[in-house]
């Protein structure tokens, strides 16, 4: 009976791999959400427009 919980345990890996399923794609988008920040923060402003009122 031991060794078919110790199979069954080894089987399972305790739950950490299940946690992967959900931390991987999560760190995934955090980082290249940061990537695409800090390159829109690298390109320059877009030039301001100014409006000309008719007189």
């Amino acid at each position: 009976m031991v060794t078919a919980y110790a199979d069954m345990m080894f089987a399972h890996q305790g739950g950490w791999d299940e946690m992967l399923y959900a931390l991987v794609p999560i760190v995934l988008i955090f980082g290249l959400l940061r990537l695409a920040n800090s390159r829109a923060k690298k390109l320059a402003p877009p030039e301001a427009t100014t409006l000309v009122e008719p007189d």
